[in-house]
């Protein structure tokens, strides 16, 4: 795919707010462009969370929610954390196999950002939901990363130093119109250091999601790699 040449500076975009979320703003940039088509239905969203839940075996305001985050959520959760913990999932990889054509590109020149992709480890964050928030922060966090249906919501087994747990990841569709399969390298980082979109460049996305696993102490060699590609600093 062809990108054009984007000037990161004139396309600082606004950051992903909690306001955002309650008032469907990703979803409504969607409706108001040509990409209408692509943004799931309050009634998709519900859905998918109430089978999400149900094949986890839980019940909403009885049980505390474990999320596996491995990019932004790292960084921007946009949720009350009652807990975290370094987790290691299996079977998922850390990959930039998703288009954003709002967020963080345009329909012409989409940009690229991390889903979890199949085989392989990945290292992130388990974030805890207590039990008493876990309706209302899981609606926000359905409208969040599910705006277009673009993940399987997926329970993994996170394995963390103080035993493991059961969470929730946002694990790429295959079949999913944005799914972008696993690109070369170079092309990614062209990628990256050209597109922008609503709520700012790739290359702050890989820059803020490169210091967020640093705070942590995650080695993600490749990710690494291709923030010195694209000249970003953790």
């Amino acid at each position: 795919m062809k990108h054009a040449h984007t000037d990161s500076g004139a396309h600082a975009g606004k950051p992903l707010s909690r306001e955002d979320l309650v008032q469907g703003s990703m979803r409504d940039a969607y409706l108001k462009s040509e990409l209408a088509d692509l943004a799931w239905s309050d009634l998709q969203l519900r859905r998918s969370l109430h089978r999400t839940l149900r094949d986890g075996g839980q019940a909403l305001g009885r049980h505390a929610v474990w999320v596996f985050a491995y990019g932004s959520l790292i960084w921007n959760p946009l949720f009350p954390v009652a807990e975290k913990r370094v987790a290691r999932i299996y079977g998922f990889h850390r990959s930039f196999c998703l288009w954003s054509r709002v967020g963080r590109g345009t329909r012409d020149n989409p940009g690229l950002v991390l889903g979890l992709d199949h085989g392989g480890a990945c290292t992130g964050l388990a974030l805890r939901i207590e039990a008493a928030h876990a309706a209302e922060e899981l609606s926000l966090l359905w409208r969040r990363e599910m705006v277009t249906g673009a993940y399987s919501p997926t329970w993994v087994r996170a394995r963390t130093a103080r035993g493991s747990v059961n969470a929730i990841a946002f694990v790429i569709d295959q079949r999913s119109h944005a799914y972008a399969g696993r690109l070369p390298e170079a092309a990614i980082a062209q990628n990256i250091r050209e597109a922008a979109g609503m709520i700012g460049p790739c290359t702050e996305y890989l820059e803020k999601t490169a210091a967020g696993l640093a705070a942590h102490g995650i080695d993600d060699v490749r990710l690494a790699r291709m923030a010195r590609l694209c000249g970003c600093s953790a």
